[in-house]
């Protein structure tokens, strides 16, 4: 297996909402005609968005679950005020800020907001990961 990801899907209760979430955020959904789910291209990947229990189904495991789903998706800003820009941003599209941005113990600066479904998003910059112009980052070796 090649190691790469090529789309996040999210399981999500209103398909409708977190849509226009996403497209408050300023995201653009994909124009490609799928029913019943929504693309997002982000970078080289995808994020998807696509109905909890449709998403359970397919993986054939409960739709049940619920509280922290000990994952968090993140966005990298490119420096330490579009952190506090971009949470700003969440908020007023309808996210809910569970950690206020602060200095982060690892050296950079970052927090937190739950999307419509409670799906976290850290918002950090981090002085020691830079941020190419097409906004991939590279992990130092």
């Amino acid at each position: 297996m090649e190691q790469r990801v090529s789309i996040i899907t999210l399981g999500v209760a209103d398909l409708k909402r977190s849509r226009d979430f996403y497209q408050r955020l300023g995201w653009l959904p994909s124009m490609a005609k799928s029913e019943g789910i929504v693309f997002f291209q982000a970078g080289g990947m995808a994020l998807a968005l696509y109905p909890r229990d449709e998403l359970a189904k397919d993986a054939n495991v409960a739709a049940d679950g619920s509280g922290f789903r000990a994952t968090s998706l993140a966005y990298n800003a490119r420096n330490r005020a579009e952190v506090d820009s971009v949470l700003k941003e969440a908020q007023a599209a309808g996210a809910k800020i569970v950690k206020p941005a602060q200095e982060a113990f690892w050296g950079g600066y970052s927090g937190y907001f739950s999307d419509p479904d409670g799906f976290l998003w850290e918002i950090a910059w981090n002085p020691f990961f830079p941020i190419a112009e097409d906004g991939s980052i590279r992990i130092p070796e």
